[in-house]
């Protein structure tokens, strides 16, 4: 069986940024594998189309470079927020402020996103909106571990289940899977 749309596939790997160093980015072992259906776009594009065609037991190695990973830096995607905008009760955590803190935040929207504190200037946090990753060229490399036909219930709620439903699956259905 091959790796195609409306199957489960089960991977692992280890990425690495494939930059001089090849500092390991994050490791994944069959303890825990990556479990994802092709095509669902709930991965990067590049990622699922070099693991196309592969069958179990087949191994992998491949570089997507920054553009087709996370894009470059974006200048724009770092700004200056005021303090005064993480105040709860009139008062404002200044733990928060720790250079390197990853951040939660909502826009008003309502859209979450992350924000690394890069820079404290007077009453203003330089925040980072970048993936974390933006930038960087991505190796991985790894193996097929398993494959097998999505449940229908999987294919309609858009991601793997663990062994009986959305409960298992540390995923938000929305609790339709209830």
């Amino acid at each position: 069986m091959n790796i195609e749309n409306n199957k489960v596939v089960s991977v692992i790997y280890e990425l690495r940024l494939a930059n001089n160093d090849g500092e390991i980015v994050e490791k994944v072992t069959d303890q825990r594998p990556l479990n994802f259906i092709p095509g669902n776009g709930n991965l990067l594009p590049k990622f699922e189309s070099n693991l196309e065609g592969l069958k179990v037991g087949e191994s992998f190695d491949f570089i997507i470079n920054s553009q087709e990973a996370y894009g470059q830096v974006l200048k724009e995607a770092i700004i200056d927020i005021p303090k005064s905008v993480f105040a709860s009760d009139d008062k404002i955590d200044e733990s928060l402020f720790n250079i390197g803190n990853i951040v939660p935040m909502m826009d008003k929207e309502g859209n979450h996103f992350n924000g690394k504190v890069v820079e404290l200037v007077d009453n203003m946090v330089k925040m980072d909106f970048n993936h974390p990753l933006a930038g960087e060229d991505l190796h991985f490399k790894g193996q097929i571990i398993g494959m097998r036909e999505a449940t229908q219930e999987e294919l309609t709620h858009g991601h793997v289940h663990g062994s009986s439903n959305c409960d298992s699956c540390d995923s938000d259905c929305n609790n339709e899977c209830k």
